[in-house]
């Protein structure tokens, strides 16, 4: 099991990064994360929402995704409250407290999905979240040492030594567990390094000393790895071509998925840029709304930080608006949510960008989809996650055909504003050629995300076998030097 002194502490590519060392070696492996929190998920082929960084390491060990390697997903639609899905569907809301009360009964799912997944595959590698050292979670702890000490495996500890401080975050967090916890520990990994090791040295000398522990790697700092964010909005991008086309979206507070525009990063005809709170919206060719975890909200958020009359005059101008599951939803003329599924039960006016109208249900569609966008002329993959059922006028086309004769989404009379539930509208090459074209981008080039994925998957595999020990963590695997 992977554990972390801080979030982002290198747990999640760490996990992806030894499921591709091991799967290149022949071996059958698995990922497994207890209890992740995120608002970045994906969709199982068997219709199940995981948090989109075991579906990465899933893709990483050469296996499809399923459910079992997410038990536990925490989605937050508020400060305090958060979506519990168990066993990949939708559970109910909960605040903090109750949460961690319901805990005891979540590590029974957590357990069961554990030795599933253990009689499937030969190794199984563990995520943990957060750090082991927030001791006032300790109690009916299910997701670093609790699920540990109940499923009895060996734990690493990892630290950034970017952040600065690495030695007193080790130390720190091995002092706040208790001794049969630190019995557990077999060892230390520091994690994006930059410089002369030489000058490191001493202090890893000093750390083995001080506690007993080995430190198992020191990893340099990857520049530039392009791979799938577990949470947080990544704004990395490549260099930008001369002929490019500056796409902006705004950076809701409970903005979702924001995979969705990873491709768009990472293809050097597109400028991404992230709105947040109080920063004017820049000119732009193309508009996305993102998906959201309170569609409501999210949409009195836009309205108070001048999107309304922004999106007017960029319509006015030329340009054009894509909307992306919630996107697609603030695009219409209503959504109403009487039940109270993404907060207080009420109704909203939309942006009257598409005549469409939507209510949201307790009930979720978790599907992976096919199809093509329909005026595109271009194949299309995705996975919806939504409650929403949403409705068009008559009059009013859909955006994407799907293989199951289902038609998606809406596209104006003009041609200006389209909409999709479909998440990963811009991973296919063919797609998100022909949306950049639709957008306004001549020759606009096919760049494969998944291609781009593979070689970063190897490329981190590859520095994982240089600089970890790979002997001492997994003996019956790897022959000694």
């Amino acid at each position: 099991m992977v554990q972390g002194t801080t979030s982002d502490a290198g747990k999640s590519v760490l996990v992806a990064g030894l499921c591709r060392v091991l799967a290149r070696k022949g071996f059958s492996v698995a990922p497994f994360k207890p209890q992740n929190m995120s608002l970045n998920s994906a969709v199982t082929p068997q219709g199940a929402e995981i948090g989109r960084a075991q579906a990465l390491q899933a893709q990483a060990a050469g296996i499809a995704p399923h459910v079992e390697m997410n038990p536990v997903l925490l989605k937050p639609n508020s400060d305090k409250n958060a979506q519990v899905i168990l066993a990949g569907k939708p559970l109910q809301d909960m605040d903090a407290v109750n949460y961690h009360q319901y805990k005891t009964l979540a590590m029974d799912t957590v357990m069961s999905a554990w030795h599933r997944l253990g009689q499937r595959f030969d190794h199984l590698l563990v995520e943990g979240a957060g750090s082991p050292a927030e001791i006032n979670l300790r109690d009916r702890d299910i997701a670093n040492m609790g699920f540990a000490e109940k499923a009895d495996v060996p734990v690493i500890i990892i630290a950034d030594i970017d952040r600065g401080g690495v030695f007193a975050h080790l130390v720190g967090t091995l002092e706040l567990l208790s001794p049969g916890e630190q019995e557990r520990v077999c060892g230390f990994v520091i994690n994006r390094f930059r410089g002369d090791i030489s000058l490191l040295e001493p202090g890893l000398d000093w750390l083995q000393r001080r506690t007993g522990k080995p430190v198992l790697g020191v990893l340099p700092y990857l520049h530039n790895l392009q791979l799938d964010a577990e949470d947080a909005i990544d704004v990395a991008q490549v260099a930008k071509e001369a002929n490019r086309l500056r796409v902006v979206v705004p950076a809701l507070p409970r903005i979702s998925n924001t995979t969705d525009f990873d491709a768009l990063r990472l293809h050097p005809q597109a400028e991404v840029t992230y709105i947040a709170e109080g920063q004017a919206p820049p000119p732009g060719e193309l508009v996305v709304l993102p998906g959201s975890k309170n569609v409501r909200e999210d949409l009195d958020w836009l309205r108070r930080n001048g999107w309304e009359p922004y999106l007017q005059r960029h319509l006015r101008y030329g340009g054009k608006v894509l909307g992306v599951c919630g996107g697609l939803q603030m695009l219409g003329n209503e959504i109403h949510d009487p039940d109270g599924v993404e907060g207080s039960p009420g109704s909203s006016m939309g942006l009257g960008l598409l005549e469409i109208s939507t209510v949201l249900r307790p009930g979720k569609t978790l599907l992976q989809a096919h199809g093509a966008i329909t005026a595109l002329g271009a194949a299309v993959r995705g996975y919806e996650i939504h409650c929403g059922e949403t409705h068009r006028a008559a009059e009013t086309q859909s955006f994407i055909t799907l293989d199951d004769k289902r038609e998606d989404g809406a596209i104006s009379a003009d041609g200006q504003v389209a909409g999709s539930y479909l998440h990963g509208l811009f991973d296919q090459p063919a797609a998100c050629a022909a949306l950049l074209r639709w957008a306004g981008l001549d020759a606009a080039k096919e760049v494969d995300r998944d291609a781009i994925r593979e070689r970063e998957l190897n490329r981190l595999a590859d520095c994982i076998e240089q600089h970890l020990d790979l002997q001492r963590l997994f003996p019956a695997c790897f022959e000694a030097a």
